[in-house]
């Protein structure tokens, strides 16, 4: 595998070249995320696509955390982009920055899911109650919150955006 890997690596352009660095840059700090997180005791699995489970939590986070934002503005404030918009341009109360960070250090956590925003999969992670904000500071519109979707943490890709922790009254 690593010769043929080698060999088409050996084809590439420098143009080319430049790309692949970039996307195996980010496979590789993909794995060492995940590696990091099992080496702290958190179990990581995917959800079924089988029965469309994913999708449905997805819905459900649409229909639980932007529930007050009506379509009109949904629409204004770009949220098929980013659902977290709903937070940035403040449609929804949340607390933001440390204050953010700390609820989310703070909150009871046993098992989350955790999902992206350009992603349709969504992960499960058991054994997540040591896991802190600062795990999370190099993931981009990242997406955390409990199975009984009671609480939601974002952190996003603009560093003047977030992150956002918010809970369902």
């Amino acid at each position: 595998m690593r010769d043929e890997i080698h060999q088409f690596i050996d084809k590439l352009h420098d143009e080319e070249l430049h790309k692949m660095y970039w996307i195996e840059t980010i496979m590789h700090n993909q794995i060492q995320f995940k590696k990091n997180l099992e080496h702290k005791g958190v179990l990581i699995s995917v959800l079924s696509d089988a029965n469309d489970e994913s999708e449905k939590i997805i819905n459900r986070w649409d229909n639980t955390f932007a529930q007050n934002v009506c379509d009109v503005i949904r629409e204004a404030i770009h949220y098929d982009q980013f659902r977290w918009h709903i937070f940035s341009y403040e449609q929804q109360a949340c607390l933001m920055g440390e204050e953010a960070r700390t609820a989310f250090d703070d909150i009871a956590k046993d098992v989350i899911y955790v999902m992206y925003q350009r992603s349709p999969e969504v992960y499960m992670y058991k054994n997540a109650k040591d896991l802190t904000a600062d795990i999370f500071d190099h993931e981009q519109d990242i997406y955390l919150f409990d199975r009984e979707f009671t609480w939601t943490y974002v952190n996003t890709h603009e560093s003047m955006c977030g992150p956002y922790f918010y809970k369902v009254k």
